[in-house]
């Protein structure tokens, strides 16, 4: 093993010349007291691949996403645009029924005509892989399944289940992607059928091994998306970690993969480091036992050392579903052998649009004619270059914008006049429809009355399920105010609104003139 291993280090040096891999490791809705390499956490999960990335890497403390949520996320990251730029027709069609305000939600989807990171990254002469996740590359005319509680054994829905599969890596392939495989199109529970709406995270990474070890002898580097469908919903064990590993999403597969380490030492290695083998925890070292494998066949096949690992989490699930700081803030890890001359940490502010331009300008991609809104933080990690002061983020979902500018936070929230003067009637209508679906799906219902407010991100009476734990006033004071100023650095949870407090007056000034430039140069309208 350790004679091929050499023979495919020095094919690989001899054929890139120095040109990295990248692969883009996406998890999905990981929680605070999940990223043991921050300081400060408590540790109650086993991650050790995760970690060893972090320690031999960089930590990117000051890591954010434009938009917390799957979909949009997702977008930022592979076009490197804001989710309000967005060109398919539900999200245009949605803008339009608010008057020219944009929404962004689970609406942006990634068109073909779109120029994306993968099309760039195949001018720069990669190889392009995508295994996992979706939820936000568009794709028509997969069919709906009549009886979400039919079998998935039979033979008629097995079927269907492999054309949506292949129509959905299809439509993957036409933004940019060579090889496209092993892709759950949503969340486990939209997959049409509820007998297959469980997570196989070895399935998955088979797909991501193939990709690696096919292309050991090729001439170009790879590009690889990895995304995982965990830690997002269901956790519990009997759809996450302890599912059927015979199920995926193209139905039941003939064999198990047997790519990680087997799921039954899962609990005992949880409970051989002194942790309590919790359904989370499992999920979790489920997930890192996903980039362990990555990382062991990078090295079978001698291609470690040339390859450059970025990790992040698409949001922060503390506040997923709104533009506080616990849903758009997300450290990450950028990972190579030998780690970076900035050190062991990065303390520059960085969005999830900066990732395009940063992979692009460490593989030495032009992208001068590109439309990019991020910035690269390459520079930052490796020739000693600071972070200019003064830079601005900005996040946008649903109703409410937001910005961070050095210590202060401003967050706006604005319905349009169609949502915030709702009928009653429109109200019962709404919700009952809203939650006929997930009593179809056997996905929890947040509420059964109308008249509760809405929340940040969607027009449902209570909210929806994925903004639920930060929904209201319970978990922000100001969560309804339609202004909401905060300094961080004293208010790190923004729960003390100074928006009409009257010393702060021209501070709100400020960040509010700050919010229009950006929104003068993004498409739609937003009241301010």
């Amino acid at each position: 093993m350790k004679t091929l291993a050499l023979v495919f280090a020095l094919l690989a040096a001899h054929a890139w010349a120095g040109k990295p891999n990248v692969i883009f490791f996406i998890t999905d809705d990981m929680l605070p007291h999940h990223f043991n390499f921050i300081p400060g956490v408590e540790r109650k999960v086993l991650t050790p691949n995760i970690e060893r990335i972090a320690d031999e890497g960089v930590v990117l403390l000051n890591q954010y996403t434009v938009s917390p949520l799957c979909t949009p996320s997702r977008y930022s990251v592979l076009t490197g645009r804001n989710p309000s730029r967005a060109n398919n027709p539900f999200f245009k069609e949605t803008t339009e029924k608010n008057g020219g305000q944009t929404h962004v939600e689970f609406n942006t989807h990634i068109l073909e005509t779109d120029e994306s990171l993968p099309q760039l990254m195949k001018r720069a002469g990669y190889m392009t892989g995508f295994v996992g996740k979706n939820h936000v590359i568009e794709v028509q005319g997969l069919k709906r399944f009549p009886d979400n509680d039919a079998s998935a054994k039979d033979p008629k829905n097995q079927a269907q289940l492999k054309a949506n599969h292949d129509k959905v890596c299809q439509g993957v392939r036409e933004v940019g992607f060579d090889y496209v495989d092993r892709v759950y199109h949503n969340n486990p529970h939209f997959l049409g059928l509820h007998e297959v709406a469980v997570h196989n995270m070895d399935w998955i990474t088979g797909g991501g091994t193939e990709f690696i070890r096919n292309h050991h002898d090729r001439s170009e580097p790879f590009f690889l998306y990895f995304a995982t469908t965990l830690p997002h919903g269901p956790v519990n064990a009997t759809s996450a970690w302890n599912a059927n590993p015979l199920l995926s999403a193209v139905g039941y597969l003939d064999e198990a993969p047997a790519v990680q380490p087997a799921r039954k030492t899962i609990p005992e290695r949880i409970r051989a480091a002194g942790l309590k083998p919790t359904d989370d925890a499992c999920n979790l070292l489920w997930m890192d036992d996903a980039l362990g494998a990555l990382l062991d066949t990078l090295e079978e096949t001698g291609q470690l050392e040339n390859t450059l690992i970025f990790f992040f989490n698409d949001q922060w699930m503390e506040s997923k579903g709104t533009v506080y700081q616990g849903g758009v803030h997300t450290p990450g890890i950028v990972w190579r052998k030998g780690g970076f001359p900035v050190g062991k940490t990065c303390d520059a502010l960085l969005n999830s649009i900066d990732f395009a331009p940063t992979i692009l300008d460490a593989v030495g991609g032009d992208y001068a004619d590109a439309a990019l809104d991020g910035e690269s933080f390459w520079p930052y990690l490796t020739q000693g270059k600071k972070q200019p002061e003064g830079r601005v983020l900005y996040f946008e979902l649903g109703f409410g914008r937001g910005i961070l500018k050095g210590d202060w936070k401003y967050v706006a929230i604005r319905y349009p006049e169609h949502i915030a003067n709702m009928s009653k009637e429109e109200r019962v209508r709404v919700l009952e429809e809203w939650n006929a679906n997930r009593r179809r799906l056997h996905i929890p219902i947040v509420t059964e009355d109308p008249a509760k407010p809405f929340s940040h991100l969607t027009a449902i009476p209570g909210g929806g399920h994925a903004e639920m734990p930060s929904t209201g006033t319970e978990h922000y004071p100001g969560y309804y105010d339609p202004d909401q100023l905060y300094r961080i650095s004293r208010d790190p949870h923004e729960q003390v609104n100074l928006a009409n407090d009257p010393e702060y007056k021209d501070k709100l000034e400020e960040m509010m003139r700050e919010m229009k430039k950006i929104q003068d140069a993004l498409p739609g309208d937003f009241g301010l």
